[in-house]
């Protein structure tokens, strides 16, 4: 799954052994441990043991390691040779102390590093799959993401990428198949969120994004819908009018239907906001890194991918999509501060800070997914910056009705996108108080910015609808160096948290 001209994934095979001839072009990921069983003091690495390689093999790998100083610590890589090996060159990838066993995430981030390291090597066969299988080829997929479709041959890169990663597994059987085939196609739709997020805006704006969306639905047999601009007046979908009214390229509402549950099953809605672009409206933003804000439809993104992962994957649920699509500029059309419009439903909202503008276009999408009667409704943004002040730039919040947030919480800890569960205190309310409509879209205190932002978004979401809301304004986007398997650029968080939890309301309700 990709967008357009976006990241191709390797090809994924599972294998009991290694091959019997040479393989060129091919590097072999072990992983290594500081220290052993019989010296715990021992600061050399040493290859975790595994039915793969035999005694000679090992031994080649350790004395290369000790040769060059490799001491296993986490995430270090060292490549070496080892002749009697069918593989070009051997990358060791430490996990630290040596254990028992490790996380799925310790493993994800190990490989991950492993493929950011290697450069123009097309085929990769590793023994982290003998840990943990989703988790190696995971790692491996979204560590070896890069996106060039802007680069010119000057500066695009001159290797090959990662085509091809053969997972070392105990048995080939159908059901280790295709667990290796579920960890390809959820690495996979990371990869598509992110492709969204790094296309610049001049290139994805609302009209285009809602083109990419829907060539993604009809490929997976989703049923799509595309309202523009006339639509949304018509029906009443004043928030996302109101948003894109500044800009030359009109809003869209994009609705995504999986059809894959019987009768009783639970059914899901998902929104994400898809801002392509945001200055801040008239309450412009300031200039410095105004640029990150193409990824201001990070939470867009990954509701696309997760339900076309959903189809793509046959989830026997209803998972339901609603996508507002906004450029939010300053012009003689933008909305005022001051401004009142009319959410969708009829709650009139007193716009106090064009730059709250998330807010406004989740809503109307949140009113109108809870017409179809969902269970269970997730949704996710770059909503506020504060999320970055309370969490720091790796850690999502989760807001809403408090089992359901919980749930999602513990799921997305289990997953490795570590989102934290946050409180909506009912007095939060009274701030979002308005002389003149119904609510005012900003609180006039400086404190508690995201939750202040949830509670905003509880008022649209209907009675007896599990609701959580994953705030990713930082995590959507790694501004910083790359670690893990996380790439400079966008992310694709919470892609997976969202399908996780998709797949566990299908199994458990």
């Amino acid at each position: 799954m990709s967008t357009s001209a976006g990241y191709q994934s390797p090809a994924v095979a599972v294998a009991s052994a290694l091959p019997k001839r040479k393989v060129d072009s091919s590097v072999l990921i072990v992983a290594v441990v500081s220290g052993s069983e019989d010296d715990a003091k021992s600061q050399k690495a040493r290859v975790v043991a595994n039915s793969y390689l035999d005694a000679e093999a090992v031994g080649e790998i350790e004395v290369a390691l000790e040769a060059l100083g490799a001491k296993g610590g986490p995430e270090q890589v060292t490549r070496v040779l080892a002749p009697s090996l069918p593989v070009t060159s051997v990358l060791a990838v430490g996990l630290g102390k040596s254990r028992d066993e490790w996380s799925a995430e310790t493993i994800r981030r190990a490989a991950g590093v492993a493929a950011r390291s290697l450069s123009g090597v097309e085929h990769v066969i590793t023994t982290l799959s003998d840990l943990d299988l989703e988790a190696a080829i995971e790692g491996l997929i979204l560590g070896s993401y890069r996106f060039s479709e802007f680069r010119s041959d000057k500066t695009a890169p001159k290797e090959a990428g990662l085509s091809k990663i053969t997972a070392l597994t105990p048995d080939t059987k159908a059901a280790t198949k295709e667990a290796a085939a579920r960890a390809e196609a959820i690495a996979s739709a990371v990869a598509t969120a992110r492709d969204f997020i790094n296309t610049p805006p001049s290139h994805l704006f609302p009209a285009e994004f809602a083109k990419r969306a829907k060539a993604l639905g009809d490929a997976v047999g989703l049923d799509v819908e595309v309202l523009d601009e006339k639509a949304l007046a018509k029906d009443g979908y004043g928030g996302i009018i109101g948003v894109g009214q500044g800009s030359s390229r009109p809003p869209r509402l994009v609705r995504l239907a999986h059809k894959g549950g019987k009768r009783k099953s639970k059914t899901v809605a998902l929104v994400g906001k898809g801002i392509t672009f945001d200055t801040g409206g008239i309450s412009i933003k300031p200039a410095a890194n105004m640029h990150h804000m193409t990824s201001d439809m990070g939470g867009a993104a990954a509701v696309i991918a997760t339900v076309v992962l959903a189809a793509r994957q046959q989830l026997p649920i209803d998972v339901t999509a609603y996508v507002p699509m906004a450029e939010n500029m300053p012009s003689s059309t933008a909305q005022r501060p001051g401004d009142v419009l009319t959410q969708y439903g009829g709650i009139t909202v007193e716009v106090l800070n064009t730059d709250a503008e998330g807010r406004l276009i989740l809503a109307d999408a949140i009113a109108r997914a809870c017409e179809d009667d969902p269970d269970y409704l997730i949704e996710t943004s770059t909503l506020t910056g504060a999320q970055t002040v309370a969490l720091g730039a790796r850690t999502p919040g989760v807001m809403g009705s408090e089992e359901f947030r919980d749930r999602v919480a513990e799921i997305s800890q289990a997953i490795g996108e570590n989102a934290w569960a946050m409180p909506l205190p009912e007095e939060l309310k009274d701030d979002l108080k308005s002389t003149v409509a119904d609510l005012a879209n900003v609180s006039g205190s400086r404190y508690a910015g995201m939750l202040v932002a949830g509670t905003y978004l509880r008022e649209f979401v209907a009675d007896g609808v599990e609701w959580a809301h994953i705030d990713v304004a930082a995590p959507a986007y790694n501004s910083g160096g790359p670690w893990g398997y996380t790439p400079k650029g966008g992310t694709g968080v919470p892609t997976r948290t969202m399908f996780a939890v998709l797949e566990d309301i299908a199994a458990n309700g």
